[in-house]
């Protein structure tokens, strides 16, 4: 982070960016924005001027071309960008330039008033938000190179953007406001234009107001963007402005404490139950997100799942916007569509829309086969696919056999497997493993594990103290299974571990090629397996057709030594893992996944499972216990580990 600097609002296109450097240049823009819409600066990894204007078309922001020098002439200058040194004096106390201007309605004075917030960290920017708010973007966006941000940040302030430049443009005045048209109460007329240099702040946001107004579609259909494709909708708009009907130190007063621990950004440090107080709510963001997942838009996964854990963790009722937006990753976005929930009977019209969506639902079918990503899914639309049946037909053959496994059995996939069928495949699982050597232990992980009524499929970890057991291990049990009738297809088949003679993997540092790049969760031994109980009613009288479900079963072999990071690391939740490994990169230096923990220093193996004289711990939950220990991260059980 460079917290002194005084950045504009920044947008980060993910163009030619990887997913460890998006993340670590996320966490460093202390004015990120996640909303294009809302940037003054777009910041990219770029250096071509088309380029540039391709990654805008690809986020749907049309701009106009200024012509050098117009935009100071004729429209201002975008606060921030042209001061060669916006560097906070020495000792003065650090107040971040306001990310958003809003536009606040007064009920006692009738009128609105442009304000700018001056805050000192996130939270409080949370807490001075005004429910009855509109964000208002700077109408010139500037899209600068990557370097300018780095350079700026080593140079230790605000660099000029003249060499970094490379499209300056302006926005329609249709776009000025970001959040859904509505119809708000009836506008002051202004008593002078606001080109006029001696209008009031409240003059120009009544102004501003009116001409967006005037701008937005009428009536209560409005339009709604997936990648090309477009639909309109009857459901009631989103509010831009949300009332307000008491003074901003009454809410403060009558909202619950924030837990200190969702000060933190590391998800990794929070309880999160397996259902949270807004659980309802939480669900309609997981549906957006999902959207978000299959068309592609990575950057909007990242802010949902963020907002989602955070929502997931707060121990209280939502009761309104503004508690909504002083919490930590959610901010005005968030509470909007709270906002809307709220007044819409629990929906928000955007899930609504996407449920809806004919595309989405393609996407979403061609998603769930297992085997396939949101890629391939938009590969198997554009295609001209549209249902199984044009799977089967058309591309049949150009499937690898995991995906026609995952289309032959789809519906048995989909169906959830209830709590003590879970638990019965484990125990089959284990007898099997200890007719093979005993001594073998397991852990059921997983959503199971979790505390979740019904899982999507079964996680198995299966370990042993003595290492040469687990050598090798993953084929034998195969086998044995297959021989029993348990397993009728195996899908993937990993012996790696067991192939560099189950030594954790050494890590090779930032600079390692893209092919070696993020295989860390993948060098655990193990089977991804269909499963299929071979006992049925009928089968000793003859009968062949066996009617039990097809299930996904993942079983993987840990050495003793590991088998705790193993437990850890299929056990929690997706936002949960991700934040402890940024936790262990950032706070601790360390790399960590679920076949052991390594130093970043010198790359080698850290052993966080062993007591201080070395002995292996007794069990794989107590294994489990120490590397919380000694990460120095307060233990947190299964059922709190539940991010979303």
């Amino acid at each position: 982070m460079a917290p002194e600097l005084d950045f504009p609002i920044i947008f980060l296109l993910s163009a030619h960016l990887g997913s460890e450097e998006m993340q670590e240049l996320e966490e460093q823009i202390p004015t990120l924005t996640y909303d294009i819409n809302e940037a003054e600066v777009i910041l990219g990894k770029v250096s071509r001027k088309e380029r540039a204007l391709f990654e805008l078309r690809k986020h749907k922001l049309f701009l106009e071309e200024v012509p050098p020098g117009e935009e100071a002439d004729k429209h201002g200058t975008v606060p921030g960008l042209t001061s060669p040194n916006r560097k906070r004096a020495a000792g003065s106390p650090i107040s971040p330039r306001s990310k958003r201007r809003k536009v606040a309605a007064s009920p006692a004075e009738g009128v609105f008033d442009m304000y700018h917030s001056d805050t000192t960290s996130d939270t409080e920017s949370h807490a001075s938000y005004m429910t009855s708010s509109a964000v208002i973007p700077e109408p010139i966006v500037k899209v600068v190179k990557l370097s300018w941000f780095t350079d700026s940040t080593q140079a230790g302030e605000v660099l000029p953007l003249d060499k970094y430049l490379l499209f300056v443009g302006r926005r329609p005045s249709s776009s000025v406001i970001v959040t859904k048209p509505m119809q708000p109460p009836p506008l002051p007329t202004p008593s002078t234009s606001m080109s006029t240099s001696t209008s009031t702040p409240a003059e120009k946001a009544a102004a501003i107001l009116k001409r967006a107004i005037q701008d937005a579609p009428t009536g209560k259909s409005y339009s709604h963007h997936h990648g090309n494709h477009q639909r309109s909708s009857a459901f009631p708009v989103r509010p831009a402005l949300l009332k307000k009907s008491t003074s901003e130190e009454e809410i403060d007063r009558n909202l619950p404490p924030i837990p200190a621990y969702l000060h933190t950004t590391y998800s990794c440090q929070r309880p999160t139950p397996v259902n949270p107080p807004n659980e309802a709510f939480i669900d309609e963001l997981k549906k957006i997100r999902t959207a978000r997942t299959l068309t592609g838009d990575k950057i909007g996964v990242r802010a949902y799942s963020s907002a989602i854990a955070t929502l997931a963790a707060y121990p209280y009722k939502l009761s309104s916007a503004h508690e909504v937006a002083r919490l930590p990753g959610c901010g005005s976005k968030i509470a909007l569509l709270f906002q809307e929930w709220r007044d819409n009977n629990g929906r928000i019209a955007e899930a609504v829309e996407d449920e809806s969506d004919p595309r989405l639902a393609v996407l979403k079918l061609f998603y769930e086969i297992w085997g396939v990503g949101e890629t391939t899914a938009r590969e198997f639309y554009n295609r001209g696919w549209r249902d199984m049946d044009d799977v089967v037909e058309y591309g049949w053959d150009s499937l690898t056999r995991v995906q026609q496994i995952g289309v032959k059995y789809y519906d048995e996939f989909l169906a959830g497997i209830p709590r003590d069928e879970v638990a019965r495949i484990g125990e089959k699982v284990l007898e099997h493993a200890n007719k093979i050597s005993l001594g073998f232990e397991m852990v059921i992980v997983g959503g199971y594990r979790r505390g979740k009524k019904v899982s999507g499929d079964v996680d198995l970890v299966l370990s042993h103290r003595d290492e040469k057991a687990t050598e090798g291990f993953v084929e034998k049990i195969v086998l044995s299974l297959e021989a029993a009738g348990y397993i009728t297809h195996t899908l993937i088949l990993s012996t790696k571990n067991t192939e560099r003679g189950q030594m954790p993997v050494a890590w090779k540092g930032n600079s390692r090629g893209k092919d070696e790049a993020g295989t860390g969760f993948d060098t655990l031994d193990k089977a991804l397996v269909v499963w299929q109980d071979p006992e049925f009613e009928g089968k000793k009288k003859g009968a062949t057709k066996n009617p039990n479900p097809h299930r996904r079963v993942d079983i993987i072999i840990s050495p003793w030594k590991t088998a705790g990071c193993a437990v850890l690391g299929w056990t929690s939740g997706t936002t949960f893992q991700r934040d402890l490994r940024r936790y262990c990169k950032k706070e601790r230096q360390l790399k960590f996944d679920s076949s052991g923990v390594r130093s970043r220093v010198d790359g080698q193996w850290v052993d966080l499972e062993s007591d201080a004289q070395g002995r292996p711990a007794p069990d794989m939950l107590t294994a489990e216990r120490r590397i919380f220990e000694k990460l120095g991260l307060e233990w947190r059980a299964p059922e709190e580990r539940c991010t979303g």
